[in-house]
């Protein structure tokens, strides 16, 4: 009777093991593997490269002249200050108060009355793209009908971002193939034929992936069209003195658009200006009609990022505040900031050289036009691949170069090669 009892019971585990193995390789067999990342699988391929000539002009984050990634001395004196010091206790959800304040005074002026009177809600966010999405299901919560308009072209995640919160995407001309610069005419009529009251995503400064940027003139002018047509500007800052070196010429397209009486949104973040890629710190800050306002905003704001991350992370936001909150650190970091910016401008300036002594028959003036990390160089997909694989350098597709990984070391490399695939242009 007990082999029969344990012979019932060995099939009975058998059929449910078998069950189990079934019901658990179902769960996700519809699931297909996530097409690669255009910018990160970038990377991926040039450290699998054996080659020693390889160059990587595709990686969005600084690099000295030899190529290595940078600590800035600003943060290493804040670290040692922080060091022992303080708790690991959790931030609020709306993040360190005292980095939120200091990051205003960059965006909106260190005087800015907008500050005094209080009609900023502002928390720190998960860098500029967690400052993005919070903005973005902020939009879908509260304006559930509206859409928000996209420059062509853009930063690809901006896509993601508010795909994924469930926004419509509509887009704008922004990029003149031909000119390789601003296609100023066709963006005023977008902003201008755009129902009334849509969002518009606008990059403060060093435009990512072109590094072009209008000019004062024509920031004024579409600020006056956006206020004429009652559109909400939304303005993502990621490279604040890391494109002209200066923070306050870089917020210039934001305090145009503050003086005309605009009700804005702002992304920012300190990946570029102050080498905190790893930190994630950063700040989201929408512009109210008055104190009241802005408490209910920024309870909004914190009760979206509840469920998303709780509270953001304490590190980051303890260098931010130690360097910007001390004086000398500060004047330390604008002094590095300004290093970073002036290297990349020398870099461009090499590169145009280096292709114009090549006798290149094509126009590189545009190297030089453009500003920021990046250089939309109006190479082809099917030059890019060349230089991958005629040259081992890597690049994504759309032709935007890194300027970043250019270094005196490889820029002659780098210009023979753009030289050798374009020529026949």
């Amino acid at each position: 009777m007990a082999a029969v009892r344990a012979g019932v019971s060995s099939r009975i585990l058998g059929q449910s093991s078998a069950l189990g193995a079934r019901s658990m390789s179902s769960w996700w067999r519809s699931v297909e593997p996530a097409p690669k990342d255009p910018i990160l699988g970038v990377t991926e391929a040039f450290l699998a490269d054996p080659s020693p000539d390889k160059v990587n002009v595709g990686v969005g984050a600084y690099r000295d002249d030899n190529g290595k990634p940078v600590v800035l001395e600003c943060v290493r004196e804040a670290e040692q200050r922080i060091a022992g010091n303080l708790n690991m206790e959790y931030l609020p959800m709306g993040g360190s108060v005292k980095m939120v304040e200091e990051t205003l005074k960059l965006a909106y002026g260190e005087d800015s009355k907008f500050i005094k009177d209080k009609r900023i809600a502002a928390v720190q966010a998960l860098s500029g793209t967690g400052a993005c999405r919070l903005f973005a299901d902020f939009q879908k919560r509260f304006r559930p009908d509206s859409q928000i308009y996209i420059p062509v072209p853009t930063w690809a995640n901006h896509h993601n971002i508010w795909r994924d919160a469930h926004v419509p995407q509509r887009t704008y001309h922004y990029y003149h193939p031909e000119s390789k610069g601003l296609d100023f005419a066709a963006l005023m009529d977008d902003v201008k034929n755009a129902p009334n009251g849509s969002f518009f995503l606008l990059h403060a400064c060093a435009h990512n992936p072109t590094g072009v940027d209008p000019s004062e003139d024509q920031w004024r002018e579409i600020s006056y069209q956006i206020k004429v047509k009652g559109h909400f500007p939304f303005f993502d800052m990621a490279y604040q003195g890391f494109a002209s070196g200066d923070p306050e010429r870089d917020a210039k397209s934001i305090r145009i658009f503050l003086e005309d009486g605009h009700a804005i949104g702002i992304a920012q973040s300190y990946a570029k200006n102050m080498g905190l890629y790893g930190q994630r710190v950063g700040c989201l800050s929408v512009l109210c009609e008055d104190e009241k306002q802005a408490i209910a905003v920024k309870s909004q704001l914190q009760q979206l990022a509840r469920p998303m991350y709780s509270n953001p992370p304490v590190h980051g936001a303890l260098i931010v505040s130690t360097i910007l909150g001390n004086p000398d650190l500060k004047s330390l970091w604008l002094k590095e900031v300004k290093v970073m910016a002036d290297r990349i401008i020398g870099m461009r300036t090499a590169l145009r050289e280096n292709l114009e002594k090549l006798g290149s028959p094509l126009s590189w003036k545009h190297i030089t036009e453009q500003i920021g990390m990046f250089c939309y160089s109006g190479m082809t997909p099917e030059q890019v691949d060349r230089l991958t694989k005629e040259y081992h350098i890597y690049m994504t597709r759309n032709g935007r170069i890194s300027m970043a990984g250019v270094t005196t070391g490889n820029v002659g490399y780098l210009a023979n090669a753009i030289n050798e695939v374009t020529k026949s242009s």
